[in-house]
Protein backbone atom coordinates (compact mmCIF):
# COMPACT_ATOMS: atom_id res chain seq x y z
CA UNK A 1 0.00 0.00 0.00
CA UNK A 2 1.25 3.48 -0.82
CA UNK A 3 1.50 5.88 2.07
CA UNK A 4 -1.02 8.73 2.15
CA UNK A 5 0.18 11.99 0.60
CA UNK A 6 -1.94 14.27 2.79
CA UNK A 7 0.08 15.10 5.95
CA UNK A 8 -2.87 14.65 8.32
CA UNK A 9 -3.79 11.30 6.81
CA UNK A 10 -0.12 10.27 6.89
CA UNK A 11 0.12 11.24 10.56
CA UNK A 12 -2.96 9.21 11.40
CA UNK A 13 -1.81 6.21 9.38
CA UNK A 14 1.72 6.19 10.83
CA UNK A 15 0.67 6.72 14.46
CA UNK A 16 -2.07 4.09 14.22
CA UNK A 17 0.38 1.54 12.85
CA UNK A 18 2.98 2.44 15.46
CA UNK A 19 0.35 1.92 18.15
CA UNK A 20 -1.13 -1.29 16.75
CA UNK A 21 1.51 -3.12 14.72
CA UNK A 22 5.09 -1.94 15.03
CA UNK A 23 7.38 -1.30 18.00
CA UNK A 24 9.05 1.74 16.40
CA UNK A 25 9.41 3.82 13.25
CA UNK A 26 12.31 1.77 11.88
CA UNK A 27 10.28 -1.45 12.01
CA UNK A 28 7.32 0.26 10.35
CA UNK A 29 9.54 1.57 7.55
CA UNK A 30 11.11 -1.83 6.98
CA UNK A 31 7.71 -3.54 6.81
CA UNK A 32 6.14 -0.84 4.60
CA UNK A 33 9.23 -0.54 2.35
CA UNK A 34 9.48 3.19 2.87
CA UNK A 35 12.27 5.54 3.83
CA UNK A 36 12.20 6.95 7.34
CA UNK A 37 13.63 10.32 6.33
CA UNK A 38 10.82 10.86 3.81
CA UNK A 39 8.16 10.31 6.46
CA UNK A 40 9.98 12.54 8.93
CA UNK A 41 10.41 15.30 6.31
CA UNK A 42 6.75 15.20 5.28
CA UNK A 43 5.49 15.28 8.85
CA UNK A 44 8.06 17.85 9.97
CA UNK A 45 6.79 20.20 7.25
CA UNK A 46 3.32 19.81 8.80
CA UNK A 47 4.61 20.58 12.31
CA UNK A 48 5.17 17.09 13.71
CA UNK A 49 8.26 15.37 15.07
CA UNK A 50 8.92 11.72 15.97
CA UNK A 51 9.21 11.20 19.72
CA UNK A 52 11.53 8.23 20.35
CA UNK A 53 10.24 7.79 23.92
CA UNK A 54 6.55 7.82 23.00
CA UNK A 55 7.15 5.95 19.72
CA UNK A 56 4.83 8.26 17.79
CA UNK A 57 4.70 11.59 16.01
CA UNK A 58 3.65 14.55 18.14
CA UNK A 59 3.19 18.30 17.63
CA UNK A 60 6.49 20.10 17.54
CA UNK A 61 6.49 22.64 20.38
Amino acid sequence: MALPKDPNMLLSYINMNLRDKYPDLDELCAAECCERHRIEEALSAAGFVYDENLKRFVNRQ
